[in-house]
């Protein structure tokens, strides 16, 4: 049972009937209680008139001895011998005990009261059977309307609920019916407080899916026209290929052919290396990478473009530098740095890397000499394939994007300035608490 109109209902109609229960058991025991005392006082009343009486007049007695009558009067000499009633019943009291008492008689129990004078000792008496009728019916007349409201309240209590969760419904017929696509914000107007913050998670977390989405779209729609340039160079240098009228025309048409190739292969693999570092992507387990060790290997694979441009890159990293990390996305950041710093700085020249601990925050330093990025642009070349104008060097535009979502994931900012070699310095600062 999950529903919770349901259990609220149920715990509340439980709660109501055991409260009913237990009311309804002491007010009736109460009036039981309370009749009883006021029969015995009703008992002692008569008993008391009667002595201060002194003689039955004729017309009060006939009015004792009338069967009918719940009460019973007695009245004994004070050496026991019985005057009164007349005819004495056989299912009647034959002794008095002073004060209250009962007494049973041929199966039948009397609640007596007795009381004596001088000469004589009166004694009234009723029936403990009628007298225990009269109570019950009493008190059961005075539960009975408790047991008459409570359908009453159950039914209340069912409106009351339904009224309660009826912001709950709402809100559930509203998610009910949209589709994938409508990402809006659920209306918060009139819910209670125990369910606002609970739907303002929600609205978090459909703004998130959307701004996802978006980025996603875009994405996809980037790289979609991005590979189309290279994917119609590729098939316009097969024609060529296969078109060529000697063997140095297609040697130098499969040249074109391999580089083109290898520019799309890049592309996808930086891509491909881009959507793992996009918001939103699954979730890598960080765990101590030592910096340095990253960094030389990036260094390493880019060791072939540097030495093919008669360009020398330099790794200044000493003592180990731990962070907490994915060592492969690590190196995929420190890879694409450098190799923007190899393409971009001018053939012969020199490129450094440095990771140090800059007042004890883990710190990745690249410089290069190239011509560098005005401080207007410096923002905007972290946008996915927005290429800088300086420079002939031919590129995809998704370095300095990769570069930004992977030092995101590691929670590291990513800065760009002046360069003492000449040209731009790249500085990525980690979290200095996650060592």
């Amino acid at each position: 049972m999950n529903s919770i109109r349901v259990r609220v209902l149920l715990t509340l109609l439980g709660m109501l009937a055991l409260i009913a229960l237990v009311m309804g058991a002491l007010t009736y025991r109460n009036v039981l209680a309370e009749t009883e005392a006021l029969f015995d006082y009703q008992l002692r009343q008569m008993a008391l008139s009667l002595r201060d009486q002194g003689e039955i007049a004729p017309a009060q007695a006939s009015t004792l001895t009338d069967e009918q009558l719940d009460v019973v009067v007695q009245i004994w000499t004070a050496d026991g011998r019985i005057i009164y009633p007349p005819r004495l019943r056989a299912d009647l009291p034959t002794r008095a005990l002073l004060g209250f008492a009962d007494i049973a008689v041929q199966g039948k129990t009397w609640r007596t009261f007795s009381v004596a004078t001088g000469d004589r000792v009166i004694q009234v008496a009723q029936p403990l059977q009628i007298r225990q009728k009269l109570a019950a019916d009493a008190a059961l007349r005075s539960v009975a309307p408790l047991f008459l409201v409570a359908p009453v309240m159950a039914l209340l209590l069912w409106w009351l609920a339904a009224r309660t969760l009826a912001p709950l419904q709402r809100l559930t017929d509203g998610v009910k019916t949209r589709d994938e696509q409508s990402l809006q914000a659920l209306p918060t107007a009139g819910l209670p407080d125990e369910v606002a913050p609970l739907v303002g998670a929600l609205n978090g977390l459909l703004q998130r899916l959307g701004t996802s989405l978006v980025a996603q779209r875009a994405f996809v729609a980037d790289a979609a026209h991005e590979l189309r340039s290279p994917l119609t160079a590729l098939k316009l240098q097969m024609q060529l290929l296969q078109r060529a009228p000697d063997d140095a025309a297609r040697q130098q048409a499969a040249q074109a052919l391999t580089a083109g190739i290898d520019r799309a292969a890049r592309l996808v693999e930086q891509l491909l290396t881009l959507a793992r570092a996009e918001p939103g992507a699954p979730a890598t387990t960080h765990v101590a990478v030592d910096l340095n060790e990253a960094v030389r290997a990036a260094v390493a694979e880019t060791v072939p473009l540097a030495s093919a441009r008669g360009t020398s890159i330099e790794l200044f990293a000493d003592a180990p530098v731990r962070v907490q990390g994915d060592a492969a996305a690590l190196t995929a950041l420190a890879r694409n740095l450098a190799d923007n710093a190899v393409r971009y700085a001018p053939a012969g020249s020199r490129v450094e890397l440095r990771v140090l601990l800059d007042a004890g925050v883990p710190t990745l330093q690249v410089d290069d000499a190239g011509p560098g990025i005005a401080p207007t642009d410096r923002e905007r070349v972290f946008d996915r394939f927005y290429r800088h104008a300086a420079g002939d060097e031919p590129g995809t535009g998704l370095g300095l994007a990769i570069v930004r979502g992977i030092a995101q994931q590691h929670g590291a900012t990513v800065t760009l300035g002046e360069s003492p070699l000449g040209g731009l310095r790249v500085v990525v600062k980690f979290d200095g608490k996650n060592r």
